[in-house]
């Protein structure tokens, strides 16, 4: 998304801010950071906002995928990208299949890159979640990770800190589980 194009556009920064927490990998982890740190506005009005905009896709992508991709499946290019969508999402599921209502608000609330609403949403489709239930798991998981996306803003570059810290213990742990994974299934072999 080209912020400064926006910006220059005219638009209002509320509803920059409102289409960037939009945005599939933005999201509220995005929008969050530029309300406060680049249009300073206060963090209510940022966490407000973010939420918003992070939610409106929420009931579009639980009702309408499974018309979306039924139709555009038969195009070539859509069905190669519901295939990588689809799978990609569920590597990153398992949390959810075991706990449900609560590993889909857990999974949506942890703010790092792919666990967000969107893919939250997708994962609801994929495992045949009911509407209310998997909304209110993701509106929760929304709210949980905006208030801590608006504390580490409001820390500045302690924050950055705390999140580059959080980031890389996360990368670090996927990809130990990832190896111990792949050699306990060449041990079956």
């Amino acid at each position: 998304m080209d912020l400064q194009g926006l910006i220059n556009s005219g638009l209002t920064r509320e509803i920059v801010v409102f289409l960037t927490a939009m945005v599939p990998v933005a999201e509220l982890r995005g929008s969050i950071p530029v309300a406060i740190d680049v249009f300073g506005m206060p963090w209510h009005s940022a966490l407000g906002i973010s939420v918003a905009g992070n939610l409106l896709p929420v009931p579009f992508i639980l009702l309408f995928l499974e018309y979306v991709q039924r139709v555009l499946r038969p195009v070539r290019l859509f069905d190669r990208f519901f295939t990588w969508l689809f799978a990609h999402t569920r590597r990153r599921t398992r949390i959810i299949e075991k706990y449900e209502f609560l590993g889909l608000l857990l999974f949506v609330a942890i703010p790092l890159p792919f666990t967000g609403a969107w893919t939250g949403s997708v994962a609801a489709f994929l495992l045949g979640m009911r509407f209310w239930p998997a909304f209110l798991s993701i509106l929760g998981g929304v709210v949980i990770a905006g208030v801590i996306v608006t504390m580490l803003s409001l820390l500045g570059w302690t924050g950055a800190i705390i999140a580059g810290v959080a980031l890389a213990a996360v990368a670090i742990v996927s990809v130990l589980r990832g190896r111990t994974g792949s050699q306990e299934r060449q041990s079956l072999s």
